[in-house]
């Protein structure tokens, strides 16, 4: 598959979600640079923004195995990743796959599972497979975890670890629709829910190759350097005390390049890397007590690094392409 190619794709995907999530674009772009390259997301959002149809209208969009999973304080480890059972008449152990061995997965309120049942998601979030009784089981590809949290509500939930946020490429938000957009919401729904009609637009086939393709995105090293930079000043900022880890350098490194595909280029230029750092690093950064106090959230803290380091200069004939 060629870029031009690989990008329509994804204009194909970003317009058939947006028949579903009206008045979130840039929602629905991440969702999508995320898909492209390979990383998954953690929204955390108020009830009844459109977390749970996003994730379905991606799913059906490329033709993908959806998967829900409800977490709750009594769910285990087994109940997601799945069991294996004895089978009487053939006198061997037959493999049960849980839920999240799907294509597009939602881990709906993924903070009420206890610690113990959130780590059976880290090998799968990190390695795409999982492994029950010493036996390992891939997950097809394209997968993508999409996990959502509630802010609202602080009783009966478990925080998420460090390493499980550190293993979501973006914390996005939703947010309210504006005034129009509600009443475009309702109008849709006014018969049936644009859910229920929507069409495969692409196949999974045609997501994988445009993953590959987004491998080949063109990133100068002054880029590279500029994305080192912004995660290395996390770590020595003086209102942080754990800053983003090499994990958030690839991922933003990585969905830079499928941003710049998005945007029709064949290479990244910084205001790709601005545009998501917030996103990629946000969650990753964990500010000091006193910080914490005032209410300061990691993605102001990521908006004054992005504020301090350096943006690479131009080029007259266009930024740093290739040559």
């Amino acid at each position: 598959m060629e870029q031009p190619q690989a990008q329509d794709v994804a204009g194909r995907i970003i317009d058939n979600v947006g028949k579903v999530i009206i008045g979130k674009n840039w929602a629905v772009e991440l969702a999508v640079t995320a898909l492209l390259s390979q990383g998954h997301i953690l929204i955390k959002d108020t009830p009844g923004v459109g977390k749970t149809m996003l994730a379905k209208s991606l799913a059906q969009s490329i033709d993908g195995v959806f998967r829900r999973i409800q977490l709750t304080p009594d769910m285990l480890p087994s109940d997601i990743t799945g069991v294996s059972v004895f089978n009487q008449q053939t006198g061997e152990f037959v493999f049960r796959p849980g839920p999240i061995l799907g294509q597009i997965v939602l881990a709906d309120e993924i903070n009420r599972a206890p610690p113990k049942t959130q780590s059976a998601l880290l090998e799968a979030l990190a390695e795409r497979q999982v492994t029950v009784d010493g036996i390992t089981h891939n997950i097809a590809r394209p997968f993508m975890l999409i996990a959502t949290e509630n802010p609202i509500e602080h009783e009966g939930v478990f925080p998420l670890p460090e390493a499980q946020l550190d293993r979501f490429m973006m914390r996005i938000e939703l947010g309210y629709p504006s005034f129009d957009d509600e009443i475009r919401v309702i109008d849709s729904q006014r018969m049936e829910h644009p859910i229920d009609s929507l069409g495969v637009v692409v196949s999974a086939d045609e997501v994988r190759e445009a993953q590959e393709v987004v491998k080949e995105i063109f990133v100068h090293e002054k880029v590279q350097l500029y994305i080192v930079g912004l995660v290395y000043a996390t770590r020595k900022h003086d209102n942080v005390i754990l800053g983003a880890s090499p994990r958030a350098s690839l991922d933003l490194f990585r969905s830079s390049q499928a941003l710049a595909l998005l945007r029709g280029r064949d290479y990244v230029v910084p205001d790709d890397v601005k545009e998501l750092a917030a996103v990629v690093m946000g969650h990753r950064v964990i500010g000091t007590p006193a910080v914490r106090m005032k209410g300061m959230h990691g993605s102001q803290i990521i908006e004054d690094v992005l504020g301090h380091v350096p943006v690479p200069g131009a080029r007259a004939n266009g930024w740093m392409a290739r040559g």
